[in-house]
């Protein structure tokens, strides 16, 4: 682990492009085999506002969120990005950042985490997607991790459609040890993991 976490202020996301909505739902594919060149800083910062970036002054995000509560958590594990040090990174959506947490590349280790699929080592980097429940059962109570695993997906589907737009390849992951995941990147108690998202040029 990093003993004093890094702010690493990412490229700015463009707000669009040549690629229409509808072209992007008609080319998305999982995709598990991915060539070793790496992915661009910018695709990164792009996937990562897809994700969860801000979109409105009053913090509204890309995807949406029951209450505005905003219960994710969004990781990186980044081995192969051009101007990235391999290692684990948190996104912070309100300065567009990325919080170094650790400087080991992780994806052979979160391979064999997720049930030995060995694929996902091979990515650029991983989407490491986690979820503070309390913001949310706070006010919702019994029904608030429906509503998590609905925002979830919605986060995820962005993700998987801008993929698309920058002619990279993704899978969606939720085969994996909850608690071998949770230990490998030091998570805080509070948060549970959902969902891996593997990125690459396929």
């Amino acid at each position: 682990m990093i003993a004093s976490p890094e702010a690493i202020s990412l490229p700015q996301p463009r707000r669009d492009s040549n690629v229409s909505v509808e072209h992007a739902l008609l080319l998305r594919r999982t995709v598990r085999d991915f060539r070793k060149t790496p992915v661009a800083l910018t695709d990164l910062s792009q996937i990562l506002w897809a994700a969860q970036g801000i979109t409105h002054p009053e913090g509204y995000r890309t995807a949406p969120s029951a209450g505005a509560l905003y219960p994710l958590e969004l990781y990186v594990v980044a081995g192969s990005v051009s101007g990235l040090k391999a290692g684990f990174y948190q996104y912070s959506p309100g300065q567009h950042q990325l919080i170094g947490l650790a400087s080991e590349d992780l994806r052979a280790r979160l391979a064999d985490a997720a049930l030995s699929q060995s694929w996902i080592a091979d990515s650029a980097f991983v989407l490491v997607f986690a979820a503070m429940a309390d913001r949310t059962t706070d006010k919702y109570g019994q029904r608030a991790m429906r509503y998590i695993h609905l925002e979830v997906g919605h986060a995820a589907q962005n993700v998987l459609l801008q993929a698309v737009a920058l002619n990279l390849g993704a899978a969606e992951v939720g085969a994996f040890g909850d608690e071998d995941v949770h230990t490998l990147l030091r998570l805080p108690e509070d948060q549970q993991v959902l969902y891996l998202i593997p990125v690459g040029k396929p």
